[in-house]
């Protein structure tokens, strides 16, 4: 039975591999972003004689909202492959990594979700006259609903790194 367990066991264990997968599938999609991302610039670049000021600042907003969500996605990628599939070999290279921790992970996801979200809301503020009065309330509940949830991880954090107490033995 001691042997079955032991299998078992070996099996979860070489099942984090499996998410190799999903670290070079986010780390393909990242590179087509990237694509994304140098077609906004020349377009910018090309356009940028006859923009406005506001168009302007439109799709410069756009450019820091790619390169968030860029961002996120190797924050991801590496914190996710550190802390669930294996440690990096060199470590001089990615020593900032053994600081984040899931849970420190969630919280840095959470504030970059506020981060797109706000450029996202300055756009929206930057184009009011193309949205109505409904659309502005949501797309601010849903601003505020990110807002509140990352208060809420980055509490749930920090409680639980806090030393428990250990009770009294006297007692």
């Amino acid at each position: 039975m001691k042997n079955l367990e032991i299998l078992v066991e070996r099996i979860i264990l070489a099942s984090r591999w499996l998410l190799v997968a999903f670290y070079v599938g986010l780390g393909l999609a990242l590179a087509t972003y990237a694509l994304t991302f140098f077609v906004k610039l020349w377009d910018f670049a090309s356009h940028f004689m006859t923009l406005g000021e506001t168009e302007t600042i439109l799709k410069i907003l756009g450019l820091i909202d790619a390169a968030l969500i860029a961002s996120l996605v190797v924050m991801v990628i590496i914190s996710g492959y550190e802390n669930f599939v294996s440690r990096f070999d060199n470590e001089a290279e990615v020593h900032w990594l053994g600081q984040i921790d899931a849970g420190s992970l969630k919280v840095k996801v959470a504030s970059t979700i506020i981060a797109i979200s706000s450029i996202h809301l300055l756009q929206i503020f930057l184009n009011v006259p193309n949205y109505n009065d409904n659309q502005i309330l949501w797309y601010t509940v849903l601003h505020l609903t990110f807002i509140l949830s990352a208060l809420c991880l980055a509490w749930i954090d920090k409680i639980s790194k806090k030393p428990q107490k250990q009770a009294d033995p006297e007692l």
